[in-house]
């Protein structure tokens, strides 16, 4: 009697089982409650950790070099808040001081065999920074718009049982342009970028007039990345609630112009990775997002 099948099959389940078991320690090591998450334990894949030690044995020297790069090259003054280990140098993030405002980072490489970092090599990935500063002058241009925004988010916080992030998540992980504990920005305005280069005092009265006699559809250049989590832990995302935050994004008057993602995670975000999005993450504006005017 051939009972190869029931051994492929017996296989199969072994396998099954030993790569649940492998996620189950995974959360259990690497899970934590949003309201706890400040960025402590956030590595990048494939990092090399003796590039940490030996930015951290040269920060000033890091610190000095990044600001500088962002200063000469983008004309804006930043600040350094952490700095990771990658694959041969560090990615170091740092936050703008003032206006435009927003997040982003450097690699500085770093020699490994000779203990060397190379500050004369500061580089960022292409249209990195050029996007986190596009979404930031959006920003600034619709100034009372988002305003409007956070208020309505705000009461949402206080309204349901979910919660935001920290913003010292958001200092340490987080390097995507305009962000705060509730929503990131996008920008597709490329022109943007270039009027702040020509004159980074432009005040936001420019900004938007100068939007405004371009006469874009808003919806459809812009995105706006709503997330929240759950307030408990050990409880799946409140379908309810998504519904009630998601009919109000449609239905409110005032906010920003753009195409609205609304995500409504569980209680805990991955600490390696800075992720909260997971298999019970509810998100129907995923790929029809909502589109305000």
């Amino acid at each position: 009697m051939d009972n190869s099948g029931d051994e492929t099959q017996g296989k199969n389940d072994n396998t099954k089982d030993n790569g649940n078991d492998k996620q189950k320690d995974y959360e259990q090591e690497n899970y934590v409650p949003i309201q706890e998450y400040t960025g402590e334990g956030f590595t990048l894949r494939d990092a090399n950790p003796k590039t940490g030690e030996i930015a951290e044995e040269n920060r000033e020297e890091v610190v000095t070099a990044v600001e500088g790069f962002f200063k000469n090259q983008y004309k804006t003054e930043v600040d350094v808040h952490n700095i990771v280990s990658a694959v041969d140098g560090v990615s170091v993030f740092v936050e703008s001081v003032g206006e435009p405002h927003f997040y982003s980072f450097a690699i500085v490489p770093i020699d490994i065999k000779n203990e060397e970092v190379k500050t004369d090599q500061v580089w960022s990935q292409e249209g990195q920074v050029e996007s986190a500063l596009r979404g930031s002058l959006y920003v600034m241009a619709f100034e009372e718009e988002f305003a409007n925004l956070d208020d309505y988010l705000e009461e949402i916080e206080e309204k349901y049982p979910i919660v935001g992030e920290r913003i010292e998540m958001v200092e340490n992980t987080q390097g995507g342009g305009y962000e705060n504990r509730y929503y990131f920005v996008t920008s597709g305005f490329s022109s943007l970028y270039e009027k702040y280069l020509k004159n980074p005092d432009i005040t936001k009265g420019e900004l938007r007039s100068y939007l405004d006699g371009e006469d874009p559809s808003y919806s459809e250049i812009n995105g706006i990345s709503i997330r929240f989590y759950m307030e408990e832990p050990n409880i799946e995302p409140d379908a309810e609630v998504y519904e009630e935050i998601y009919a109000g994004i449609e239905r409110i008057k005032g906010i920003p112009g753009g195409r609205y993602t609304v995500i409504l995670n569980d209680n805990y975000i991955d600490r390696r990775h800075a992720i909260g999005e997971k298999g019970n993450t509810i998100d129907k504006t995923s790929p029809d997002r909502i589109m305000k005017d």
